[in-house]
C-alpha cells in the first residue's frame, strides 16, 4: 500500500515541475514581445508633433497674452512683412498634424525663428558666406535663408531694394545672426560709380544698356563690394545666388555645402554647380520651395545621346531646353586679386582660376514658378513693346518672347501708342524708362560716363580683358552635330 501511494505523489510533483517551467517560457516570450512595441509606442510619442504638444520650434512665434478680466489667449504671431500669413487658431493648429494638408499649409514651412545659430561651432571650417541682391519679400528669402543655413552658411550678405528694403522687412533681416543688409543708397551708387570695374573691358559690354544688361552690372559690382566684406569677415568660400535659387549638395558624404567644400583640393579656386530648372507642374503655385518638386537636369549631368534625343520633348515649342540659364552658379575661395566675372562666375586678376565642374552637386532654379514672377519680370523695365526693344533689354530667347506676351496683355502697346503724340524726346524717354527701376540714379550715371570721358581712356589702359560670363542657353539642336563629331 504504501508503494502504491508513492507513485501519484511522484507524478503529481514531476507534472507541477513542468506546468511552472512552461509558465516561465510563457511569460518570457510575453515580456519579449510587449518591450520592443512599447519602446516603438515610446519613440512615437516623443516624436509625435500633434495637436496635445506643443511644437517647441515654432513656440518662439506663439505668445500667450493677457486679456482684460484675467482671461488669456493664444495668438499666432505674424512677422513683419510676413501678411499671407494668418493667425491659427488652437482646434487648426491641432488639425494640421493631418498629412493630407502639409502640401499645401499656408503657414510657414519652416520654423525659421526657432534658432538661426543651430547651435553650432562658428570655428567649423570651411566658412561659406552667400551673396545676392534681391527686392524678394520674407516670404522667399526666410526659407531661401534658413535652408542654406541648414547647409553650412554663416554668413549672407544681403543688398537690397524695392520690397527688401523696406523697414518692415529689412529689421526682420538686421535681427538674424550672421545677415549683413547693404542698401542701395545713394553712397553706395556713388562708392560703386568709382569702382575700377567701369576701367575695364570685361564687364564694358553691358555698361549702360537697361533692364537685364543693368541689373547686371548691378550684381556684379555688388559682388565685388562682397568679396572685401567676406574677406574682412573670414570666409574661406563666396557664392553668389539669386533668391530662387537652392544648392543641393548631392555627392557629399552628407547633406552639406559645407562638406562638399571640404573635400575640394586645396588647389582649386572655383567650384562651378551645373543649374537644374524647375518644371512647374501646376499653375496654382503659392510657394515654390515647398511645392514644385520636379526639374530638368541640366546637359552636363545627362548622357548626349539622351539629352539630343529627347530635345524636342523636353522643349515643347520653347525657344529651347531651360527657359532661362543653362550655365550654373560658381562658388569661389575667398583669396587675393579675387574679382566677379558676372553673375555666373569669379575671376582673379592675376592668374587664371584652376576651376572644377560638380558631377552631381546643383543649384536648383525656381523660374517662373509662380504668375507674379512673370508680371515682376515684366514691371522691372520700361522697354517698349517691340522686338528689337526687347531683345536690347532681355539676354535669354524666353524672357523676351514672356515679356513681349505679357506687354501686350497689359495693354502696354495702345499706352504707348497714345503717348506717342505727346512728342517725347528721346532723353525724357529713358528717364521714363527707368523710373523706379533703375538700379543706377540719373546722377550716378552721369557722373561715371562723365568720368570715363574726362579720362580718355585707351585701350591699352584697360585691364582684366576675361570677358564676363553672360546667362547663357544650354546647347540647342545645332550643337549636336558637333558633339557627335567629338
Amino acid at each position: 500500500m504504501k508503494s502504491m501511494h508513492r507513485a501519484p505523489l511522484i507524478s503529481s510533483s514531476s507534472s507541477s515541475s513542468s506546468s511552472s517551467s512552461n509558465s516561465f517560457v510563457s511569460r518570457l516570450l510575453l515580456l519579449l514581445t510587449l518591450l520592443p512595441v512599447s519602446l516603438a509606442c515610446l519613440a512615437f510619442i516623443l516624436q509625435w508633433r500633434g495637436g496635445g504638444l506643443a511644437d517647441p520650434a515654432s513656440a518662439s512665434v506663439i505668445s500667450s497674452t493677457s486679456v482684460p478680466g484675467g482671461n488669456s489667449d493664444l495668438n499666432h504671431e505674424v512677422f513683419p512683412g510676413m501678411e499671407t500669413v494668418s493667425s491659427v487658431s488652437p482646434k487648426a493648429h491641432q488639425s494640421s498634424s493631418d498629412c493630407s494638408n502639409l502640401a499645401r499649409s499656408s503657414s510657414p514651412s519652416f520654423p525659421y525663428y526657432g534658432d538661426w545659430k543651430f547651435g553650432v561651432d562658428s570655428n567649423l571650417k570651411p566658412k561659406i558666406c552667400i551673396t545676392t541682391s534681391t527686392s524678394a519679400g520674407l516670404d522667399q528669402i526666410l526659407p531661401w535663408m534658413f535652408y542654406h543655413k541648414v547647409l553650412g552658411v554663416s554668413t549672407f550678405f544681403l543688398f537690397v531694394e524695392g520690397k527688401a528694403a523696406t523697414p518692415s522687412i529689412s529689421k526682420v533681416l538686421e535681427s538674424i545672426p550672421g545677415v549683413k543688409v547693404i542698401y542701395r543708397t545713394k553712397e553706395l551708387e556713388e562708392k560703386q560709380a568709382k569702382s575700377r570695374i567701369w576701367n575695364e573691358t570685361w564687364l564694358s559690354s553691358f555698361f549702360y544698356k537697361p533692364c537685364n544688361y543693368e541689373l547686371f552690372v548691378k550684381q556684379s559690382l555688388n559682388m565685388e563690394m562682397a568679396i572685401v566684406m567676406a574677406r574682412d569677415a573670414g570666409m574661406d568660400w563666396i557664392l553668389h545666388l539669386d533668391t530662387d535659387e537652392l544648392i543641393y549638395p548631392a555627392g557629399a558624404r552628407e547633406y552639406s555645402l559645407r562638406r562638399l567644400l571640404l573635400d575640394v583640393p586645396p588647389n582649386v579656386d572655383m567650384v562651378i554647380f551645373p543649374n537644374y530648372e524647375s518644371s512647374v507642374e501646376r499653375d496654382d503655385i503659392k510657394d515654390p520651395f515647398t511645392e514644385v518638386s520636379m526639374f530638368k537636369k541640366n546637359y552636363d549631368h545627362l548622357p548626349k545621346d539622351t539629352y539630343f534625343g529627347m530635345y524636342k520633348e523636353a522643349t515643347r515649342n520653347n525657344p529651347n531646353y531651360f527657359l532661362t540659364y543653362g550655365n550654373g552658379k560658381s562658388v569661389a575661395r575667398v583669396q587675393d586679386h579675387l574679382r566677379p566675372n558676372g553673375a555666373h562666375r569669379w575671376h582673379n586678376y592675376m592668374k587664371t582660376p584652376n576651376e572644377i565642374k560638380l558631377e552631381e552637386a546643383a543649384v536648383l532654379h525656381y523660374t517662373y514658378a509662380k504668375f507674379s514672377d512673370l508680371t515682376s519680370r515684366r514691371d522691372r523695365c520700361g522697354c517698349k513693346p517691340t522686338k528689337e526693344d526687347v531683345k536690347r533689354c532681355f539676354m535669354l530667347d524666353f524672357d523676351r518672347s514672356v515679356v513681349i506676351q505679357a506687354l501686350k496683355e497689359s495693354g502696354v502697346f495702345s499706352s504707348v501708342v497714345s503717348s506717342a503724340s505727346s512728342n517725347l524726346s528721346k532723353k525724357q524717354f529713358l528717364a521714363s524708362m527707368h523710373k523706379g527701376n533703375s538700379s543706377k540714379t540719373t546722377e550716378a550715371e552721369s557722373l561715371a560716363l562723365k568720368d570715363k570721358e574726362s579720362q580718355g581712356i585707351s585701350a591699352r589702359h584697360l585691364l582684366g580683358t576675361e570677358s564676363a560670363v553672360p546667362p547663357l542657353s544650354p546647347p540647342g539642336m545645332e550643337h549636336a552635330r558637333f558633339v557627335t563629331e567629338d
